[in-house]
């Protein structure tokens, strides 16, 4: 009898054990859950803040195209809420507030002022001969335009290019990011709600790397 007892006494234990244990993962997950760092609004990063304003230039472009559309609206908007989604996505997988917009790219802009941003593009511009010879001769020098504002992406996929609310397709506008003084050339391809939007492959080529907003840029048409 006294056997019996103690190998009951000892299941018991056992037992007991074995729910701490299971009641101790729980709270190790209930605090590890507690514990996951909130989503960051675009004022409390700049990764969040590129990724909203390309969110708000998109969603201005769908309401600009439904409030006045023409034969090519509805396969522009198709397009353009595929890219919402996609953003919605990087927000996600960033750790941003999911939806944020910021509409707008010069209202977020603490982008130098012209006369401070001229100088840097005119010293590069003699330098640019022996960094890169034969390379784009024509296209060194342009008119500056789109004063002020900052550049993001506007999600779409394909070769470099880029989409502009004051140019038409064809026109070329050469985008120096000042924080890395790496420039890219591109064709304006398709309409948009801003100035400039660069889209994917085009704003790989001066993107500071994690970053989906150029704050201090450079903008010339050259063609």
């Amino acid at each position: 009898m006294s056997r019996r007892r103690t190998l009951s006494t000892k299941k018991k234990v056992a037992l007991l054990v074995s729910a701490a244990t299971v009641a101790g993962g729980g709270a190790f997950v209930m605090a590890s859950t507690s514990n996951a760092a909130p989503p960051k609004t675009a004022a409390e990063s700049s990764v969040c803040q590129g990724l909203a304003t390309a969110l708000g230039n998109n969603q201005r472009f769908i309401e600009e195209q439904r409030a006045r559309p023409d034969a090519q609206s509805a396969a522009r908007i198709t397009n353009r809420e595929a890219v919402v989604a996609q953003i919605k996505v990087q927000q996600e997988a960033s750790g941003c507030v999911v939806g944020e917009s910021a509409q707008g790219s010069q209202a977020t802009a603490p982008a130098a002022p012209p006369a401070q941003s001229q100088p840097p593009a005119e010293q590069a511009q003699p330098s640019q001969p022996a960094e890169q010879p034969g390379e784009q001769p024509a296209e060194q020098a342009g008119e500056q335009v789109c004063n002020g504002s900052t550049v993001t992406l506007s999600g779409e996929g394909g070769a470099p290019a880029a989409s502009s609310s004051q140019f038409p397709a064809g026109t070329k506008l050469k985008v120096t990011n000042l924080d890395n003084n790496k420039s890219t050339t591109v064709e304006v391809t398709s309409v948009s709600g801003s100035c400039v939007l660069l889209n994917n492959a085009a704003f790989e080529q001066v993107r500071e790397p994690g970053k989906f907003l150029i704050r201090r840029a450079v903008i010339e048409k050259v063609g």
